[in-house]
């Protein structure tokens, strides 16, 4: 039980019987009008939204794509170096390079 929660109210009349519950009152004119700009107001929000989370996502993609780009341009001329290298040495033209993994 929680000390501060309220009883819930039951609506009964003297003879036991639960009275109706009251009718909701009608929406005016400008209640209509006013839940239509509402909504009109969230779905421009909601498109708002999506546009600049779309703007983010192409910024993102324009910032990471040349990091990327150049990270494998130096992979690829580090493993053209190695490989020039071996056969300066006279080592046969590797089938493919080996990657040594040194453990501690």
């Amino acid at each position: 039980m929680e000390p501060n929660r309220r009883p819930p109210i039951i609506d009964m009349t003297p003879e036991g019987e639960f009275r109706d519950p009251v009718p909701p009152r009608a929406m005016g004119t400008l209640d209509r009008i006013l839940a239509r700009v509402g909504a009109a107001g969230i779905l421009v929000a909601t498109i708002a939204i999506g546009l600049v989370l779309a703007g983010l996502a192409i910024l993102a993609i324009g910032i990471l794509l040349p990091i990327a780009l150049v990270a494998g341009a130096v992979g690829a001329g580090s493993l053209w170096w190695r490989i020039r290298r071996a056969r300066r040495m006279g080592a046969p033209p590797p089938a493919g390079v080996r990657f040594v993994v040194i453990r501690r």
